[in-house]
């Protein structure tokens, strides 16, 4: 019968074996579990006698990615373009792109006996992320990522990525979704039930307002990061400069409004979106201006008048859109996002609903704030 010595040591070596179809120099030391996130396992492989010490290895959770071939062509293609531009134009700052590392054979994933999907990318070095907004500076320095991110592959054709992640930010499919569960589910009309009900149902005509920009041409499809969190943005731990954009796996073709909705979304509630008291949460419009002052001052270079008409729905819809997503999803009973009780979806949704109502009432400053860094 196995210990649980010789399950941990089987791991290990099991582990080492896949680190090593991609380690083209030197040898692995150590193997440790790395980082928080909750899709992808995730481990930092560490080397010795090689000229980088560190790589991200990584077991691409295919249940959420069905396609992982495609997520490795598109981060093969994107981060290649990068590289280029930089080493044409460089920068007069650190800049980092994580790479996609290859195994011995040159293929940029390995499948190992259970089939599972691995993958290798580089380690960027004496940085550190954040899951809090510390200061203005920082706010410009986030804005800043997300604008040099958008700025390097700003001239990639965007048909030359897949999709990985179809029906995403598409916000009329997602009231289409809420309408369904709507009619065949019934629920307990408690206050808050019935205020999100409401909520929902006066907002409906600007669901579309995004959508229709693009189908009209009004604005253009780009490539997109798909999760712009502050805590996908690394610093510089000396200079605490912003130095990459990481968790690359959602990069596809979409609205740049997008990621500046959400990076918004994300950066500008200080009262973080799991709070309890929904009715307090407000929309930060001083951290709001730093991040988009940081933005502007790259994604400026490729921005049309239209993308500056449409900033501010952007802000408006994607935290009305992630409300919606949650208060659909507790109707539903939780089948999509992970729950601590059944309760919590509705009270993510109410903090969401409570920030795009702040964003609502702060309309004209925010305007202000588009017009006065543009």
């Amino acid at each position: 019968m196995s210990t649980i010595e010789d399950i941990k040591t089987q791991s290990t070596n099991h582990l080492q074996a896949i680190a090593e179809q991609f380690t083209l120099q030197g040898n692995v030391r150590d193997i440790q579990a790395f980082g928080s996130g909750n899709i992808n396992d995730t481990f930092l492989v560490t080397l010795d006698g090689a000229t980088e010490q560190h790589f991200v290895l990584q077991k691409i959770n295919t249940q959420v990615f069905r396609q992982p071939e495609l997520i490795m062509h598109n981060m093969c293609t994107f981060t290649e373009h990068i590289r280029q531009r930089l080493q044409k134009h460089p920068l007069n700052r650190r800049w980092e792109i994580p790479r996609v590392l290859f195994t011995k054979d040159r293929q940029d994933n390995w499948k190992d006996a259970n089939g599972s999907f691995w993958r290798a990318i580089s380690f960027i070095s004496n940085s550190q992320s954040f899951d809090q907004m510390s200061d203005r500076s920082q706010a410009g320095e986030v804005g800043y990522a997300l604008g040099m991110f958008h700025n390097l592959i700003s001239d990639l054709p965007p048909e030359k990525l897949a999709d990985t992640l179809e029906g995403f930010h598409i916000t009329p499919r997602y009231l289409e979704q809420y309408n369904q569960v709507l009619a065949t589910t019934s629920v307990e009309r408690t206050a808050e039930v019935n205020y999100c009900l409401q909520f929902v149902s006066d907002r409906q005509n600007f669901v579309h307002t995004l959508e229709d920009a693009k189908a009209t041409g009004k604005l253009p499809l780009r490539l997109m990061h798909g999760d712009p969190k502050i805590n996908n943005v690394m610093f510089d731990t000396t200079t605490g400069l912003a130095v990459s954009v990481i968790d690359l796996d959602t990069v596809k073709p979409g609205l740049v409004h997008y990621d500046i909705g959400d990076c918004l979304r994300s950066g500008c509630n200080p009262s973080g979106e799991e709070t309890a008291d929904w009715q307090s949460v407000i929309f930060d419009t001083d951290i709001c201006q730093g991040i988009l002052q940081g933005y502007l001052s790259v994604a400026k270079e490729f921005l049309t008048e239209n993308d500056y008409a449409y900033m501010y729905d952007a802000i408006r819809l994607i935290a009305f859109e992630l409300g919606l997503r949650f208060f659909t999803d507790h109707l539903a009973g939780n089948v999509y996002f992970k729950v601590k009780h059944p309760e919590h979806n509705l009270a993510r949704a109410l903090v969401q609903f409570g920030l795009t109502k702040s964003i609502e009432t702060q309309e004209s400053q925010i305007r202000a704030i588009i017009q006065d860094v543009k």
